[in-house]
């Protein structure tokens, strides 16, 4: 009989390619998963895996392994389902992964929520992008993904997910205090033409939204940092290093040397909750739905 957990080593190899890719789907280390692989090809009698370049790939026997490790995982994810149904008390673990300003501002309410109406739930909690988190739902490595859907770069929920509208939020833009446009309460975002802007990391959602958004408006930006975090970014604008668009969800304190302005156009983005689908009624995730919706009414209506 085979390793559930070693089939499920061999099963993230496949669906992501390589040791350490499926190491930090697991997350676990790549020697953990190199281990767990070597123990389940004594376990077949046959090689699972082949040099390939620097990395690995599949022989014959791992991709046909493989596949039947595909099927008996989501055998055993149905099946967690079917307990999860046969009992109405909130108890054991329930994972939530959500981006980071849902994780700053909505998950601690949220949590606190959870842990004072249903203490036998086991929450562990996650920060991620939507890029990130949805795979991971899909795959039943997540229960509840918060995510965002900008208007102008939209989140695309696989098929096999169902979205909670929360609420929406809208970001604005930050100006030096000294700017010649920072007494206004409206700007065009063309304008804002003789300023640097301030992004999160090259290759995030965040930094191809601004990006997105400003080209839309026939900006070509000028990105003088690309720095994590919105009060960071705060930070760096009122030492006048540049503009930045900052969602109101994120904002908090703001710094002297800072101020906030409107956009035209508008630039909305709507804040989801995601679950497999047929799981939103569920114990856990029920719970976790119920909890958020009651955590986002302070954030409906600004």
């Amino acid at each position: 009989m085979f390793n559930v957990d070693r089939l499920r080593a061999l099963h993230a190899v496949a669906q992501h390619g390589s040791v350490a890719a499926a190491a930090a789907a697991l997350h676990v280390t790549p020697s953990g998963v190199s281990q767990q692989l070597a123990k389940l090809e004594r376990e077949a009698g046959q090689e699972l895996l082949e040099p390939r370049g620097r990395g690995v790939r599949l022989t014959r026997a791992g991709r046909l392994l493989a596949s039947h490790a595909e099927r008996v995982l989501a055998q055993l994810a149905q099946a967690r389902t079917d307990l999860e149904r046969l009992r109405e008390d909130v108890l054991g673990p329930l994972r939530i992964a959500a981006i980071s300003t849902c994780v700053h501002a909505l998950l601690p309410p949220t949590l606190a929520a959870l842990g004072e109406q249903h203490p036998r739930l086991e929450v562990t909690l996650r920060e991620g992008e939507a890029e990130v988190t949805l795979p991971q739902l899909v795959t039943g490595d997540v229960d509840v993904a918060v995510v965002e859907s900008w208007a102008d770069l939209p989140t695309v929920v696989p098929p096999s997910a169902t979205r909670v509208t929360l609420f929406s939020d809208v970001a604005d833009l930050a100006l030096p205090a000294g700017h010649r446009l920072a007494h206004r309460r409206v700007v065009d975002l063309a304008e804002v033409d003789d300023l640097p802007w301030i992004a999160w990391t090259a290759g995030s959602r965040c930094h191809t939204w601004l990006v997105q958004v400003l080209r839309a408006q026939d900006v070509e930006p000028r990105i003088s940092c690309t720095v994590g975090g919105y009060p960071t970014q705060l930070a760096l604008v009122a030492g006048n290093a540049g503009a930045a668009l900052v969602p109101r969800l994120a904002r908090g304190r703001v710094p002297d040397g800072v101020r906030i302005v409107g956009t035209r156009p508008a630039l909305d983005r709507t804040i989801m909750a995601t679950c497999r689908t047929g799981e939103e009624s569920l114990g856990g995730v029920r719970a976790a739905l119920d909890a958020l919706r009651s955590a986002s009414a302070r954030f409906t209506g600004w």
